[in-house]
């Protein structure tokens, strides 16, 4: 068992010491100062629970460009937002912390040579909702009309700042965003995805008592399985996106459908963020505003030592022993994120009866905007100064950027 250096800290040098976790790779606007204030809370309880666990209290942050609030109540309220790649632990040590509720969504990218009519695609989509659909004895839920997701149509072309490579053929092109909700709760399939849905799951998880709250866990064979079910839902998920496809436009290529929300290993999960292969030539979307253009990207290894060095980050990372996490992070954004334009800055942090309320500087410098849950506060998304950071940043390359025609919600 570890000594109880962590555990002994003050509630304030918990969350300084998680501080020195978190790298960011964000534009630091108001929606990023106010990702990175409600995740030190999580570090420390992470921390926390690691220690008393016996693991070495290393729990890391490394933001992507769209780094943003989370507006998912039960994550937000847990201490963690969104926007990159969070390591709890050896990816291959059964042990498993489920408070950041993975739920294996992703972007599918096809290619299609004709623009449908918008009159036929309703027709479609009114055909679609009326019959049940199964994968695996799954009844499909379209959920492609709720939150930030969707199912867009671009046209593909040539402007002055990029050409589309000359692999990518059809003209057009749609992307659909979604997740599996079906599985969120307990099946014959699984346990459920989500520990504050399925009772099966609750039942299964473990709890450490931090000073920030509490922490659930599975470990063992509990995990195991939960790893399991996790990888049959992104399977499904991944199917689920490409039925979606074949139902609205027939026949189609496939070109990318990268998961962004899940779990990589027992140590590994991506909060909102796009996994690198060691496929050099594989495409990943970027979808911003549905407004504006989205892109396609092949991403390049990162975080290399001369980026490491160039963010500042390799004394920091050195000393706290993660120089590891930043070495192997290849990942890259699959957004914009969430935008809070009337926010300027985290003031600070105010805990009332366990409760957490972030005073934030407004915009127009002359008052204050006090947040607890950030669900329901008036939002937009971020637009090409995500794309800009990432070729900044030399995290990918842009291989086509794609104009929207047609945005549906389903």
């Amino acid at each position: 068992m570890l000594s109880s250096s962590v555990m002994s800290l003050s509630k304030e040098d918990l969350l300084n010491r998680a501080k020195k976790h978190y790298f960011s790779l964000g534009v630091d606007d108001g929606a990023a100062r106010l990702c990175k204030a409600n995740f030190h809370y999580g570090l420390a309880k992470l921390h926390y629970a690691q220690e008393k666990l016996g693991m070495v209290p290393n729990a890391t942050f490394i933001s992507t460009p769209d780094e943003t609030i989370s507006r998912n109540v039960r994550r937000w309220n847990s201490g963690y937002g969104y926007g990159g790649k969070l390591i709890t632990g050896n990816p291959k040590d059964p042990l498993i912390f489920i408070d950041v509720k993975p739920n294996a969504c992703g972007m599918m990218v096809g290619g299609i040579n004709k623009l449908p009519h918008p009159d036929e695609t309703i027709k479609k989509i009114n055909e679609i909702i009326k019959i049940d659909y199964f994968i695996d004895d799954i009844k499909l839920k379209w959920d492609y009309k709720k939150s930030n997701h969707f199912i867009d149509i671009f046209e593909m072309r040539e402007d002055e700042e990029y050409s589309p490579s000359r692999k990518l053929k059809s003209k057009y092109k749609f992307i659909i965003h979604g997740s599996v909700p079906e599985l969120r709760d307990a099946t014959d399939k699984g346990p459920g995805l989500y520990y504050d849905t399925s009772k099966e799951l609750r039942e299964m998880c473990k709890k450490v008592v931090t000073p920030f709250g509490d922490v659930y866990y599975l470990e063992g064979t509990d995990a195991k399985e939960y790893l399991r079910f996790f990888n049959y839902a992104k399977k499904i998920a991944a199917e689920k996106r490409k039925k979606a496809g074949e139902l609205l436009f027939g026949k189609f290529s496939e070109i990318s459908n990268p998961m962004h929300q899940g779990l990589l290993s027992y140590g590994e999960v991506l909060l909102g963020a796009q996994h690198i292969t060691e496929q050099k030539d594989k495409l990943f979307p970027v979808a911003l505003r549905s407004d504006l253009p989205a892109y396609l990207i092949t991403a390049l290894p990162n975080l290399t030592e001369e980026q490491i060095d160039d963010l500042g980050f390799e004394n920091r990372a050195k000393k706290y022993g993660v120089m590891n996490f930043l070495r192997n992070f290849n990942v890259i954004p699959h957004g914009g994120g969430y935008k809070l334009s009337h926010i300027n800055s985290v003031k600070k942090v105010l805990e009332i009866e366990g409760e957490r309320f972030f005073v934030c500087e407004q915009e127009a410098e002359e008052g204050v905007t006090i947040f607890s849950d950030v669900k329901d506060s008036q939002f937009s998304y971020r637009g090409k100064k995500i794309i800009t950071r990432i070729l900044d940043l030399n995290l990918g390359t842009v291989e086509a950027k794609l104009f929207p025609k047609i945005v549906l919600k389903i």
